[in-house]
């Protein structure tokens, strides 16, 4: 008998642990993705403080600042269409950063979530993943 009751007190448990569950919802990426949403404002890197790196986007100007704003690289974008940009590097502030003037970025919108734009960066044969969470 307290076996019985055991077992039924541990299936009880487990159909509310499974009904909760249930109710939390998980968000999914905006489909379709909100591109739009580079276009202007100030952008963190997910997992970097903004005293490392902060982004801002205005009239088709990316302006990166590094070390606490003192450092900058300043790119020109050309869209080629919603998900998909050049960023043209125009100047730097660093002279021994080896990003080069003149260097073209391939970026393309990947996903977008709320506030948060991943981008696929492609420079020569390199190319990596970026998450970029919109904060103005």
């Amino acid at each position: 008998m307290k076996l019985l009751k055991i077992l039924l007190a541990g299936t009880v448990l487990m159909t509310a642990a499974k009904t909760k569950a249930q109710t939390i919802e998980t968000k999914k990426p905006d489909n379709p993705a909100k591109c739009s949403n580079i276009k202007e404002g100030k952008f963190l890197r997910a997992n970097y403080p903004e005293e490392i790196w902060y982004m801002t986007i205005k009239d088709n100007v990316q302006t990166e600042y590094y070390n606490n704003g003192k450092d900058f690289i300043k790119s020109t974008l050309v869209f080629v269409d919603d998900c998909n940009y050049k960023a043209i590097v125009l100047e730097k502030s660093d002279k021994n950063d080896p990003t080069q003037i003149g260097a073209v970025f391939n970026n393309k919108i990947v996903a977008t979530q709320d506030n948060l734009l991943k981008v696929n960066i492609k420079i020569e044969e390199n190319q990596f993943d970026v998450v970029y969470i919109k904060t103005k």
